[in-house]
């Protein structure tokens, strides 16, 4: 079992970017190739937290940020392209070229990033994502758990919303049964759980995504650069089904199966996703 952390905190100063519309709260962590790690849509850039350690260790610069509405972040309610932030992030810091690692919705905008952008990124690890496009419908247990946590918003039972996503995120699913409550380290579910509560708070404001157009499920030979595919067995079908098009499609991906991990795989393993990112990246020359 990975060793629990704080994910209640973080680790380093925070670093405020001011964009159109918005302010987003950022970090900055050790020296080196810069990694820039974009997170979930049911946490923050505190997801991280097991990863960045690693990363650092291994000599790499990590960069992480909260998106929009997230976390410290803040927006007005405006149109705003999520992939235009990953660059302004990047700008922000002085970064020419980065990899780039994103975890569901985290990892669909990192790969608009890297499509609408190509030269500022060397290599894209698509983490439990999703693609832009595409959409695939979920099983029957899968589209009863999205229905009642959709009904507990509306009804604004916001720590019953919270419990059904994590559910349906850190539980997992198996055999398209959702499993136990105890399977994963309850330090990490209730920090998971947490994270989306806050996002549920009424007075939140997110704004809108304007996504690319054509959508990344239409570009996909053009990725150009290293891809690593990372799933989990016991994320949801939709999921599982976008990681096998990502992996047949894009030129030269590499596909990393986790048979007993779920959709947050940052917090659930950082030790086997770091060292999975570490060995993607080794190879390549230096950038900066």
């Amino acid at each position: 079992m990975p060793t629990a952390f704080d994910y209640d905190s973080t680790t380093s100063q925070t670093i405020w970017i001011d964009v159109p519309g918005g302010r987003l709260a950022a970090q900055d962590e050790g020296s080196g190739p810069p990694v820039l790690l974009v997170h979930s849509a049911v946490v923050n850039r505190r997801s991280w937290n097991g990863v960045v350690p690693r990363l650092v260790e291994a000599g790499y610069r990590a960069i992480r940020y909260d998106m929009r509405g997230f976390g410290e972040s803040t927006t007005d309610e405006v149109e705003y392209e999520p992939h235009a932030d990953v660059v302004a992030v990047l700008d922000h810091f002085g970064v020419g070229q980065a990899a780039i690692a994103g975890n569901s919705m985290g990892a669909a905008f990192s790969l608009d990033a890297v499509l609408e952008s190509p030269e500022r990124f060397v290599a894209y690890a698509w983490v439990g994502g999703g693609i832009g496009g595409y959409d695939k419908e979920p099983t029957d247990d899968e589209d009863a758990l999205f229905t009642a946590e959709g009904e507990a918003e509306d009804a604004g039972d916001w720590d019953l919303a919270a419990e059904l996503d994590t559910r349906i995120w850190m539980d997992g699913w198996r055999n398209g049964t959702v499993e136990p409550v105890t399977r994963v380290d309850p330090v990490v579910r209730a920090s998971m759980k947490a994270m989306d509560r806050e996002l549920l708070e009424p007075g939140r404001v997110y704004g809108s995504f304007k996504r690319p157009d054509p959508p990344a499920i239409e570009r996909l030979e053009t990725v150009a650069v290293p891809t690593l595919v990372v799933i989990g067995g016991l994320d949801t079908s939709g999921t599982r089904s976008s990681a096998e098009v990502l992996a047949e499609r894009v030129p030269g991906a590499r596909i990393e199966r986790l048979p007993e991990v779920a959709h947050i795989i940052g917090m659930e393993e950082p030790d086997l996703l770091a060292d999975l990112l570490v060995e993607h990246l080794a190879p390549l020359p230096r950038w900066s």
